[in-house]
């Protein structure tokens, strides 16, 4: 994978867009910190967020797996579509139990960055990659 896609290139706006942005860089972090091409993330994001309208974490939790799969087929994102499609179900559906559906709340919750970041990894299929991408961006707008 070549330069990391930035969330201005995907028309996320960090500083402005409150909630709803922070949510979609997450799930556009979460796409792209895996071993697949930057193309194939964004155009998966794209399908999700902007053709489906999976833009918050209880739309994306409302889905089926199946649902879901079928995005990320769309998306060019086939490689691992099922396990992809588990662990996006689980993010939404744990950010929905444990935060009340927000990432400010998970910051809010936090003593520091690094607390921030271990409950980020806590979150079944972010790993430390997911999260470095996710925090070049939104850690100057969370800390």
């Amino acid at each position: 994978m070549g330069k990391n896609i930035t969330a201005q290139e995907l028309g996320i706006d960090l500083v402005q867009g409150g909630e709803g942005a922070l949510f979609k860089w997450l799930l556009a972090s979460f796409l792209m910190g895996k071993r697949i091409r930057a193309q194939a993330a964004v155009q998966t994001y794209q399908v999700i967020v902007d053709r489906h309208g999976r833009d918050t974490p209880g739309k994306l939790a409302a889905c089926s797996s199946q649902e879901l799969v079928r995005m990320l087929g769309e998306g060019g994102y086939a490689r691992y579509d099922e396990s992809t499609a588990v662990r996006l179900l689980a993010l939404a559906n744990k950010l929905m139990d444990e935060y009340g559906g927000t990432v400010s709340a998970m910051s809010a919750a936090s003593a520091d960055r690094r607390e921030f970041e271990k409950r980020l990894r806590d979150f079944n299929g972010i790993g430390p990659k997911t999260a470095e991408i996710f925090m070049a961006e939104a850690g100057e707008v969370l800390f």
